[in-house]
């Protein structure tokens, strides 16, 4: 494991897991259409940073020009290049997946129209270097998407203040807004196909006192999830 990088304990133990997860992640479309509305990426070069094992990258290869995946964790990298193997050959000859990390991109200076990370390293005070790294990969005119959690709203964010106590959800909003980054508040939904699939989720998110008190307070197999949407226009 590279010693610049720091585990990511639910997708990387337990990567079908986690595929099941990104299934039932905003089935109706509100952080596509938030980010669209900012800056659709049609016809435009897209950078995914973390990108795990790929699954956003058809997604944005549906109609972007280029797609670069950038994922440190080698057995996600190789997941996301299997994905590509499975698609058609129009699509997959308009993506590539690189080894890296956001604080050391492997990408040209000023060669990106839109970047996202989404649940990977942008989270807060710490980030500074990945910031520089967009401030150096960017175009001029590009946006840059950063989607985390929003901690203070939603029943998903009481659980995550439940498992995190200690996060500081308005010392993260301050940090952003110093860093030049707007804020959207979106609220979506995290709808698994069935219950069994929603306590495995829960399983990989939560610790496992959490994860039982929430299964035993929540039934069904979906919640409503808020999230930040920070953006900066480069």
């Amino acid at each position: 494991m590279r010693r610049d990088v720091i585990p990511s304990p639910n997708i990387w133990t337990y990567p079908d897991v986690y595929e099941q997860e990104n299934r039932g992640v905003d089935p109706d479309g509100v952080i596509e259409a938030a980010m669209r509305r900012l800056h659709d990426w049609r016809g435009l070069d897209v950078l995914d940073i973390g990108c795990g094992s790929g699954f956003h990258l058809p997604w944005f290869a549906a109609d972007a020009r280029r797609v670069t995946g950038v994922e440190p964790h080698r057995p996600l990298l190789k997941r996301a290049e299997r994905r590509l193997g499975e698609l058609p050959a129009d699509a997959r000859s308009r993506i590539t997946v690189l080894r890296g990390t956001a604080q050391a991109l492997p990408v040209p200076p000023a060669t990106v129209d839109v970047a996202h990370a989404r649940w990977a390293y942008f989270f807060g005070p710490g980030c500074e270097p990945g910031l520089a790294e967009l401030s150096r990969v960017m175009r001029h005119g590009g946006t840059a998407f950063v989607i985390d959690n929003d901690a203070t709203r939603s029943t998903f964010g009481r659980w995550f203040r439940t498992g995190l106590p200690d996060y500081d959800a308005a010392a993260v909003e301050r940090f952003w807004a110093r860093q030049g980054w707007h804020r959207e508040s979106l609220e979506m939904r995290w709808a698994m196909p069935d219950r069994r699939t929603f306590e495995a989720v829960v399983r990989i998110e939560f610790a496992p006192d959490t994860a039982d008190a929430i299964l035993a307070e929540h039934s069904g197999s979906s919640v409503d999830y808020a999230v930040n949407l920070f953006w900066r226009r480069f």
